[in-house]
């Protein structure tokens, strides 16, 4: 990847909605080159797909979310992908990351409710043989995601003093 794809990444990663002509325009080249740059990222596996940030509140069916710490017994061979595999593939599971520290996997799960959430937990996360411990900690309130802040800024209402 060169630098322009790179430009071209981070721009897409502040605004996906960005059109390929305001892409081009901020950078500097035409439309097309931009297009056919981003389909090549795009069939490379670069650009994984594109996605809203939901603010949840604003929602009438609001779900809950929840961070998992798992400790796991790695598989010989295969490590912790093995487990990792099995976890993502699972429906509540929104993100899983392979992490440093005391626990080795941290998952995001969402559920329709904390019951939910704990049956998750206990009835199919637990259970499993690789899994030794896990640690919930539900979201109460979300205050900015993937670069976003959800609170709503005041207006500044400073008065403009020139000289």
């Amino acid at each position: 990847m060169d630098n322009l794809d790179l430009a071209i990444v981070q721009l897409l990663i502040k605004d996906a909605r960005q059109s390929s002509e305001a892409i081009g325009g901020q950078l500097g080249i035409e439309e097309q080159e931009v297009s056919r740059r981003v389909a090549q990222l795009e069939q490379a596996g670069v650009i994984r797909g594109y996605a809203a940030i939901i603010d949840s509140e604003q929602l009438s069916d609001e779900t809950i979310s929840a961070l998992i710490e798992v400790k796991v017994q790695p598989e010989r061979n295969r490590g912790f992908d093995a487990i990792a595999e099995q976890l993502y593939l699972f429906d509540e599971v929104k993100s899983c990351y392979l992490m440093s520290g005391a626990y080795d996997l941290m998952l995001i799960v969402e559920g329709k409710d904390v019951r939910a959430v704990s049956r998750f937990v206990s009835e199919r996360l637990a259970i499993l043989d690789n899994v030794q411990s896990c640690a919930t900690h539900f979201i109460l309130k979300r205050y900015k995601s993937q670069g976003v802040v959800f609170e709503k800024q005041p207006e500044d209402r400073r008065m403009v003093v020139s000289l």
